[in-house]
């Protein structure tokens, strides 16, 4: 006959009493679904058999530990606790630790969240908490965006090379048609303007010099930035914003992966690679449209390209380059900000991208104000 007084072995599950009131629980091997199934019903029958004071779970021999797996360990943890048992988990691989704190905190929200709603308001809790909150989470984004920024370039090969190249696609091959057209049409419409001017004074040949260095060390990047923030900025908050409706980004979270990383880096590095780019065939555009105007008032071309050459110089184009790489980086990474913060209803993505593009615009236009500052004291 089976003696009753010994509890039944189960592979993967070992219960061990070592004392009175005190049970052992051993979990062995893979935690996954199919095992899970066959523990879940000796596991808490011994729980709640009544008697114990002190249940410890022994992990240090479990090996991969899934969703299932997960549940089985709150729901010991929950009814040993419930049951007025005092339980302690040991050996938990570190991997696993954080994602079981997440589900303990989601099983029970009311113990949390109810004392922190009978506490009085302080300080912190008002308009200023507010900031202080929204100021933290800008650090650490910033913080976390820069290391992703460093890692990629530390160790390249840890890169998404396909997403970044798919941004990239996006970013500047899809947005180049209308970034020509908008170029040539300034750098028509300013050469005709100047020209009407000057006529008076007999200064048209002085036109290529106004419209080399305005381009190049102002519309050039100022008006790439703009378009950035307005087509690839919005849609960065918009396709983040909508997998964090989703819940897109709380699984990849579960799941152990940062949403900075997988999903901001990338746009960012594309951000950073192609727009100055941008910034040269809006320039060369512009100077088409420039050089046509120049031609239907009469002056050869040789003439329009030597007084740009001349006039234009190495530093006109690097601070153009230093503007547009900062102005990129400061407008994907506000955009991407925005999509990480997108509230719930159906009107937060909408919220969030409006927000990416203001936010956008506005920093562009403080950072270049610092920059005709800079240049000014520099001498740039």
């Amino acid at each position: 006959m089976r003696d009753s007084s010994k509890p039944p072995q189960i592979e993967g599950l070992t219960l061990r009493q070592e004392g009175p009131g005190e049970l052992v629980v051993r979990l062995a091997g893979d935690l996954n679904a199919a095992v899970v199934a066959r523990l879940w019903e000796p596991a808490l029958a011994r729980v709640r058999a009544g008697g114990l004071t002190s249940l410890r779970l022994e992990l240090d021999g479990a090996g991969y530990v899934d969703g299932a797996g997960l549940a089985l360990l709150v729901k010991l943890h929950t009814e040993g606790q419930a049951a007025g048992i005092k339980v302690d988990m040991l050996g938990l691989p570190p991997r696993y630790r954080h994602l079981l704190d997440l589900a303990m905190r989601a099983e029970a929200p009311d113990a949390e969240t109810a004392p922190a709603q009978r506490s009085p308001k302080g300080f912190l809790d008002g308009e200023f908490g507010f900031i202080l909150r929204d100021l933290r989470e800008l650090v650490c984004f910033v913080g976390e965006s820069a290391g992703v920024l460093y890692g990629s370039f530390r160790h390249p090969r840890g890169v998404r090379w396909k997403d970044v190249i798919h941004q990239a696609t996006a970013v500047g091959v899809e947005s180049l048609p209308i970034l020509l057209l908008i170029g040539f049409l300034m750098g028509l419409i300013m050469s005709f303007q100047s020209v009407i001017t000057l006529q008076r004074f007999g200064g048209e040949i002085y036109v290529p010099n106004m419209l080399g260095l305005v381009m190049f060390r102002e519309m050039g990047p100022l008006v790439t930035a703009i378009l950035l923030a307005a087509r690839s900025g919005s849609a960065f908050a918009a396709e983040i914003g909508t997998m964090h409706v989703n819940e897109e980004l709380d699984a990849l979270t579960t799941m152990g992966i940062s949403p900075v990383r997988f999903l901001v880096g990338p746009r960012i590095l594309a951000s950073l690679v192609v727009v100055p780019v941008m910034t040269l065939f809006f320039n060369f555009a512009s100077l088409v449209g420039g050089a046509l105007v120049m031609l239907s008032i009469g002056f050869p071309l040789v003439t329009f390209t030597s007084r740009v050459f001349a006039n234009v110089k190495a530093t006109d184009l690097t601070g153009s380059l230093i503007k547009i790489l900062v102005f990129s980086l400061l407008v994907a990474g506000v955009s991407c900000l925005k999509g990480l913060r997108t509230g719930g209803g159906a009107s937060a993505v909408g919220r969030s991208t409006t927000g990416a593009v203001v936010s956008g615009l506005i920093l562009i236009t403080v950072a270049d104000g610092l920059f005709a500052v800079l240049f000014y004291y520099f001498k740039f």
